[in-house]
C-alpha cells in the first residue's frame, strides 16, 4: 500500500475517510479504503477531536461539512475569504467568522476539528455559567450591586479574564440570570429596577398602533404660530399605580387651562366620552385643532373629532418638546396632584377649584395678564371665563 504524509493529501482523501467512518466502517477499514495508514486515520479523527453527529438535522442556511471542507480547500489554495463565500454562496463575515474560530489548537483552520465544534455549540440544553461557576456567580453578584450594567461587567470580564470561558459572560447571559433568580435578590439588580424582561416586536406590526395619525407636522401654521385661541394641547396626568388619571388640555396661544374628569377610568372609550362630553359647551370657534402623544387612549380619535369638530394631531414618539406649553403646564399641575397620589378621590368640584387658581395666575409669557384675562380677549361666549 502506498504511504503518504496525512498532512500533504488533498482534503478529498480526509473527506472520503470521515464519510466512510460515519457510514459505519472501523477506523483500519476506512484507512485501506483510502489509501493511507491506520495510524494516519487515527490522527485524522484524534486531530477533529472526535466524530460527532447532530442530534438533529441542520438548517441549510447554517455551513455544512462540505462547507466547511470548501472553506479550507479555498484557503490551501490562496483565495481570499470574500472569494470563498462566493463559490459556497454565504455572507463573506460567515467565513470570516468561521476561519477565526475554527482554528483548531494548532493555530491551522481544521474544517472536521471546526465542525465538531459546532455541533457541540448547538447542543441542547447548555449548562448555566451561574450555576456552575461560584467565581463568576460571585463577581457578578458584587458588580451589580455596585451598579454596573451587565455590558459593563462584560467588557470587564473581558479585559482582566481574556481567554477564560468560565469566567465570561455576554449581557445577554446576565440578563437571563437576573431574569431567572440565578443571582442573589438581595444585592444583584439592574439600575432601572426592573426583574423582568420588557417584550420587544422587532419587525411585528404593532396591533396596538393607533390608526389613521394625523401628524403635527401637518397641523396648520396658525397653531404653530400661537395667532389665535383654539389650538390646544392635551395628555393625562397617571395617579398611583396607574389606576387614575386626570385629562389635561391647555391653549397654546393663552395658556388657558381645562382639566377632564375621568371617573369611570382613562382607557380610551372612558377619555372619548370624557372629552366630548365636557368639551361640548365651547363655541366651534374654540375647538380648532387638538395635539396628544402617541397614547393609546386617544385609539378613538376619529370618533372624538366628529363629535366635538377638533382636528387631532399625534406628536412623534419620544418627542416632549412638540407639545412644549403642555409639558409646562403639567409641571405647574403636579404641585395640585403630586407623582404617587391616587387621583380617584378628586371630584369635578376640586378639578374645578384648580383651574381657576392656575387661570387666575398671571404670567409673564402673556405680559403679567392673566390666561383667563386672555382668553377673554378672544371671546366673550365662555360663561366660565
Amino acid at each position: 500500500m502506498q504511504r503518504h504524509p496525512p498532512n500533504r493529501l488533498p482534503l478529498s482523501v480526509p473527506k472520503r475517510y470521515f464519510e466512510l467512518r460515519r457510514g459505519g466502517l472501523k477506523g483500519a477499514a476506512a484507512a485501506r479504503q483510502v489509501g493511507v495508514s491506520t495510524s494516519a486515520g487515527s490522527l485524522w479523527f484524534i486531530k477533529a477531536g472526535r466524530m460527532l453527529l447532530p442530534d438533529v438535522p441542520i438548517d441549510d442556511r447554517y455551513l455544512t461539512q462540505n462547507d466547511r471542507i470548501a472553506i479550507a480547500e479555498g484557503l490551501l489554495a490562496g483565495r481570499t475569504p470574500g472569494q470563498i463565500s462566493q463559490e459556497i454562496g454565504k455572507h463573506r463575515s460567515t467565513v470570516y467568522r468561521e476561519i477565526s474560530r475554527g482554528r483548531c489548537p494548532g493555530g491551522a483552520y481544521s474544517p472536521w476539528w471546526s465542525h465538531n465544534q459546532a455541533i457541540l455549540r448547538r447542543r441542547r440544553p447548555k449548562e448555566e455559567k451561574f450555576q456552575t461557576s461560584n467565581e463568576l456567580r460571585a463577581f457578578v453578584n458584587d458588580k451589580l450591586g455596585q451598579r454596573w450594567s451587565p455590558q459593563q461587567i462584560t467588557r470587564h470580564l473581558a479585559r482582566t479574564h481574556p481567554g477564560q470561558t468560565d469566567m465570561n459572560a455576554c449581557p445577554e447571559t446576565i440578563y437571563r440570570a437576573l431574569y431567572r433568580g440565578l443571582l442573589d435578590k438581595r444585592t444583584a439588580r439592574l439600575r432601572t429596577r426592573r426583574s423582568r424582561r420588557k417584550k420587544q416586536r422587532r419587525g411585528i406590526p404593532s396591533k396596538n398602533a393607533i390608526p389613521n395619525m394625523r401628524p403635527v407636522h401637518t397641523r396648520p401654521r396658525e397653531a404653530e404660530a400661537r395667532q389665535r385661541a383654539g389650538h390646544w394641547e392635551g395628555d393625562l396626568i397617571v395617579g398611583k399605580a396607574q389606576a387614575s388619571a386626570i385629562g389635561t388640555l391647555v391653549d397654546r396661544a393663552t395658556r388657558y387651562v381645562r382639566l377632564i374628569h375621568l371617573p369611570q377610568g382613562w382607557k380610551a372609550p372612558q377619555v372619548r366620552d370624557a372629552l366630548v362630553a365636557q368639551t361640548a359647551a365651547w363655541p366651534a370657534s374654540l375647538r380648532r385643532t387638538l395635539t396628544w402623544d402617541q397614547g393609546r387612549e386617544l385609539y378613538h380619535h376619529e370618533e372624538i373629532e366628529d363629535l366635538t369638530g377638533f382636528r387631532i394631531y399625534f406628536c412623534d414618539p419620544h418627542s416632549p418638546w412638540q407639545r412644549g406649553t403642555h409639558e409646562n403646564t403639567n409641571g405647574l399641575l403636579r404641585e395640585y396632584f403630586p407623582k404617587g397620589t391616587n387621583l380617584y378621590h378628586y371630584t369635578a368640584r376640586d378639578l374645578a377649584q384648580v383651574e381657576r387658581e392656575l387661570n387666575e395666575r398671571p404670567r409673564l409669557v402673556l405680559g403679567d395678564r392673566t390666561p383667563a384675562e386672555a382668553m377673554r380677549r378672544w371671546s366673550r361666549e365662555l360663561a366660565y371665563c
